[in-house]
């Protein structure tokens, strides 16, 4: 008769539990797992700033999993990236789709160029700017200061991604723009 340790039969028993649950088991391969939902994107006349999209699309999409962003190929894209003098910012046609406009402006007071852009495509994911004056919060914008390097989302932040895309959230057309207060 083969001989069993409490441990074995207590695995058992929470394996059988989790399937029971319908949680899945690590390592297991579900097959209703849902694609990423795509978005495309020009960044062909942001200028000095495609390898900022470039990288800040890459950071994207090592960070969330249920959207992804892909250069577009056919001259339609969800996302046009341009580049201009102004102040950074970011107009929302719906979940994914708009225009963010790389401004010079904020470069040229010495804030972080991967940082602008990241925060700039969050907005097209469905983020809000807030502005916590927290370096850690990449919504935070330049209220983190020209200190601030960080182009990385905040768990909080990723996890709105991620709920945005799984819901299908809708968003209404807005303009967010990083400028500080009277420019």
């Amino acid at each position: 008769m083969p001989r069993f340790s409490t441990t074995t039969a207590l695995a058992g028993v929470a394996t059988a539990f989790l399937l029971v649950a319908g949680a899945p088991l690590a390592g297991a391969v579900s097959g209703d797992a849902a694609e990423p939902h795509i978005v495309t994107y020009d960044a062909s006349h942001a200028q000095e700033f495609q390898a900022a999209i470039d990288e800040a699309t890459a950071t994207w999409n090592a960070q969330v999993t249920n959207v992804k962003f892909e250069k577009a190929t056919d001259g339609q894209a969800d996302l046009t990236v341009l580049a201009d003098d102004g102040w950074p910012r970011a107009q929302t046609d719906s979940l994914g789709a708009g225009t963010v406009w790389m401004g010079r402006e904020a470069v040229n007071e010495g804030h972080h160029v991967p940082r602008i852009a990241t925060h700039e495509l969050g907005h097209i994911l469905g983020l809000p700017d807030n502005r916590t004056g927290v370096c850690e919060d990449l919504m935070s914008g330049a209220s983190a200061g020209t200190d601030c390097a960080n182009d990385l989302p905040n768990p909080e932040e990723k996890a709105e991604v991620e709920q945005n895309f799984a819901q299908g959230l809708e968003i209404a057309p807005q303009l967010f723009t990083e400028a500080p207060a009277g420019r």
